[in-house]
């Protein structure tokens, strides 16, 4: 196919890892913070071509998968009002709460739908006035823009139905807490192209300026992934920490700035919890004041009791580059795709379900 499998070349990608292996002297840990990294990582089996001395770690760069617990039990609750509609991506629904799931109060009679986009959520809202729905809006910057623009049109038309519980969350702070941390060592990070797309390789500059770590931004296919390595590694090597792009096809330094403007009218930043990272600020985004009429949890008030994860799911952990998920207790023996225990063995850019499928 034109344009894909010119970056799946074999030939090509034995002397990028090849170039790859002159950092022979270099004994490094470097981080993907995008799920679909992950995936092709696994699924392509790259891990298996670099050396040893190069240690991919698996960051917090699925959207489901950091999703706190008790966002997922608020939810829960609201899918128990039979005058409400939920609406959400795929994934979401088998994602464990604290007592049940989305999956399991559909079973109960709940009125759960799977979506693809923000526009059928709202389709769902013309076509059932009588009823609330509730668009659980979860993502990084890749997603708000498209939520933004919908709610911009439910405000257009008027529709007094739509209500968008948001859970978003921003990527560039969740890179500042890990490093912040020291939990691992970071020497590196591939950073995500889908995000990069909206907000632009400046976003990253911090990190780098402050501290001191490379980044990369990468395309998806094996190719990318493996060019992505050798520039971090040449960056590494040559003392230089800055913030490149090899996935100069779509990305560009200062972003989308018709999808940044799409978030600033309707979102502001907030403090919001990450599963496995706690509380971080100014790492989420919440709907304005002028848009707080659709706002779920204002409008709902959910009450749980109080959130708990399973203690002995190591997600939080992995989502830290902390564990592996061979080293959770339940990994494998319990906990698989077709009885998840947590959500980064449910969502299809999980690291628990990449291991499980290609590992």
């Amino acid at each position: 196919m034109k344009f894909v499998d010119e970056f799946r070349d074999r030939a090509i990608a034995e002397r990028i890892v090849k170039k790859i292996e002159r950092f022979d002297s270099l004994k490094v840990n470097l981080m993907e913070v995008c799920g679909t990294h992950t995936m092709v990582i696994f699924k392509q089996g790259l891990k298996g071509m670099l050396p040893k001395n190069v240690n991919l770690l698996s960051g917090p760069g699925c959207p489901v998968c950091v999703t706190s617990q008790e966002d997922i039990d608020k939810t829960i609750e609201l899918a128990k009002d039979e005058n409400v509609i939920i609406a959400t991506f795929g994934d979401m629904v088998r994602v464990p709460g604290t007592n049940s799931s989305l999956e399991k109060e559909r079973g109960n009679g709940a009125d759960v739908r799977i979506i693809y986009s923000p526009s059928e959520a709202l389709r769902i809202a013309r076509e059932n006035p009588a009823r609330r729905v509730v668009f659980l809006a979860i993502g990084f910057e890749t997603t708000s823009p498209l939520i933004a623009a919908s709610l911009l049109d439910v405000q257009k038309e008027k529709i007094d139905n739509f209500y968008i519980f948001s859970s978003h969350k921003l990527i560039p702070p969740a890179m500042e807490a890990l490093l912040e941390s020291k939990e691992v060592r970071i020497d590196g990070f591939i950073c995500p192209g889908h995000v990069s797309v909206t907000i632009g390789s400046n976003a990253y500059k911090f990190i780098a300026q402050k501290y001191n770590v490379p980044c990369v931004i990468g395309g998806f296919e094996p190719l990318d992934v493996l060019q992505s390595i050798y520039m971090l590694l040449k960056q590494i090597k040559e003392k230089r920490t800055e913030v490149e792009i090899e996935y100069f096809r779509a990305v560009h330094p200062e972003g989308n700035r018709i999808a940044q403007e799409l978030i600033d009218e309707v979102f502001e930043v907030s403090d919001v919890m990450w599963r496995g990272l706690g509380t971080i600020p100014k790492s989420g985004l919440r709907l304005k004041r002028k848009f707080s009429d659709f706002d779920a949890e204002k409008e709902f008030r959910p009450k749980t009791k109080k959130s708990k994860e399973n203690p002995d799911c190591a997600c939080g952990e992995v989502l830290r580059g902390v564990k592996k998920p061979t080293q959770c207790k339940l990994y494998r023996k319990i906990c698989t795709p077709e009885e998840p225990y947590g959500p980064c063995m449910v969502s299809s850019e999980g690291t628990c379900a990449a291991y499980y499928k290609y590992g």
